[in-house]
């Protein structure tokens, strides 16, 4: 079933909302724009992700203080308004989206339903299992209104960081209520596509666990990496190299809002945390046995890392097919515009395609290293072409 959405409602203009507004105002919808955070709100209308909608409600953003709408904690049903009433102001909307907090997207959706602000309406949070009960037990109308989550972001936060591409190619999540009419569903797969992501249809509860594994309990565990750098010696972290930013990347959001998420999905980020532990505690125990003498330790460490690259191995790759093998093409690059450029234009010259870089600065040094990753027929046609034209390729 065919959804033309045409007028959007966005409220919460952090990270994922703006970039939501973003990418709908590059396909021509009209976007509307609701937050308490004046700043926010200036910034997102500044960046072109839409205008200021005239009739919102005390809405809440997408930080880590937002606060519920003042008029979503009162008794009643959401259904008060009539399905086409029009809120003060005439500002509906074919579609709300509401990028809050997990813990506040039932009352921001009570409190909006109330003023007739869409025909229909989904959220954002990336816990899903919460919003919906909660939803449920405030009385909402579940019929106009389908949970969804869209698998992107970055370490930073806020409508600065916010890209119009970052749905681009990743999945999105849609999570339908028994409740949920054909025609929301249609309303949120519409977003989904004019977003460029991938839709795909899970149970809210499968999806909570899903994300538990997958990205809630591997920010903790960055984080936890990373906190072990807060007291490090400056010797170890002018020895800091690609592999640790690897690992800690993540761990640079918003300490506030990650606790939010992790909050609204306790339990499943908990299971896997423990799981974790006790592999770790295991290897802490075989590596206390090796360092004594006991080479049979060494069985143990062997069968987790063998684990664990079994694991890595399962993580899809291009287009979400198996994982392919790339070999890595290292390149010294000097730290000066233009460098990237010319090398990726020797790439095009040669007809290699780019399956993905890396860069990693030397420290101390005006150079890096760029780790250029390509199919392993192309690995040695790529070296000579690089040779050829005066590059250092180790």
């Amino acid at each position: 079933m065919a959804s033309e959405l045409r007028t959007v409602l966005v409220v919460g203009t952090g990270l994922i909302g703006t970039s939501v507004a973003l990418a709908l105002r590059g396909q021509g919808v009209r976007v509307l724009l609701a937050d308490r955070d004046q700043g926010a709100m200036r910034l997102a209308r500044e960046l072109g992700a839409g205008e200021e909608w005239r009739a919102a409600p005390s809405a809440g953003a997408d930080g880590a203080n937002a606060q519920p709408a003042g008029s979503a904690g009162s008794a009643g049903s959401a259904g008060d308004a009539g399905p086409d009433a029009a809120p003060a102001g005439g500002e509906r909307a074919d579609l709300a989206v509401i990028a809050v907090p997990p813990a506040h997207v039932a009352t921001e959706l009570l409190a909006l339903q109330r003023a007739g602000a869409a025909a229909h309406y989904t959220d954002v949070a990336s816990v899903k299992a919460l919003p919906i009960d909660e939803a449920r037990r405030l009385g909402c109308d579940l019929g106009a209104y389908v949970a969804s989550h869209p698998l992107a972001g970055r370490e930073k936060s806020g409508p600065g960081a916010a890209r119009a591409d970052l749905f681009l190619g990743r999945p999105w999540a849609l999570c339908p209520t028994p409740e949920s009419s054909p025609e929301a569903r249609a309303a949120v797969l519409r977003l989904v596509e004019l977003c460029g992501a991938n839709p795909v249809e899970v149970d809210a509860g499968d999806h909570d666990r899903a994300v538990a594994v997958v990205s809630h309990a591997p920010h903790v565990t960055a984080s936890a990496v990373a906190a072990r750098l807060a007291d490090a010696s400056e010797v170890a972290l002018g020895l800091a190299g690609q592999g640790v930013r690897d690992v800690t990347r993540i761990a640079g959001g918003d300490p506030g809002l990650w606790l939010g998420i992790l909050s609204g999905n306790a339990a499943p980020v908990a299971e896997v945390l423990e799981a974790v532990s006790r592999d770790l505690a295991e290897a802490a125990s075989a590596l206390r046995a090796l360092a004594g003498g006991d080479g049979t330790a060494s069985t143990d460490i062997t069968q987790l890392l063998k684990r664990g690259v079994a694991g890595h191995g399962r993580i899809p790759g291009k287009h979400g097919g198996p994982a392919s093998s790339y070999v890595v093409v290292q390149v010294v690059i000097g730290d000066r515009p233009g460098q990237l450029a010319k090398l990726f234009q020797v790439c095009d010259e040669v007809g290699v395609n780019v399956e993905d870089v890396r860069l990693e600065h030397a420290p101390g040094l005006p150079l890096g290293i760029a780790e250029v990753s390509v199919q392993p027929d192309a690995a040695p046609v790529l070296t000579r072409a690089l040779h050829e034209r005066g590059w250092q390729v180790p």
